[in-house]
C-alpha cells in the first residue's frame, strides 16, 4: 500500500469543498492507496503529475513507485483543477 501526503494547499482546497463530496473524495483517495493501478488515473499533458477523477472533482498527485508514496497535488472542480 502506498502513503498518502497532501501538499498544504491541497489541504486548504479540501477544506473549502461540502461535506458529502469531501467525503466521497477521500474514500476514492482510499482505494486509489490501496491499489493504483485499479482507478482511473491518467498522466497530465504539458503539466507535471497525474490526475484521478472523482465525478466532477479532480485530483492531481504525483506518485513514487519505489518509494510507495502519492503526493496529492490539488484538488478541485474540473471546470477550475487546469487553469
Amino acid at each position: 500500500m502506498y502513503e498518502l501526503i497532501y501538499s498544504p494547499s491541497s489541504l486548504k482546497q479540501l477544506e473549502r469543498i461540502d461535506p458529502t463530496i469531501r467525503h466521497r473524495i477521500l474514500i476514492a483517495l482510499e482505494r486509489l492507496r490501496i491499489r493504483p493501478e485499479s482507478c482511473d488515473i491518467k498522466k497530465l499533458v504539458g503539466l507535471e503529475g497525474y490526475r484521478f477523477r472523482v465525478g466532477d472533482y479532480r485530483v492531481i498527485f504525483d506518485f513514487e513507485k519505489n518509494k510507495l508514496i502519492i503526493l496529492v497535488l490539488q484538488i478541485g472542480h474540473r471546470k477550475n483543477i487546469y487553469k
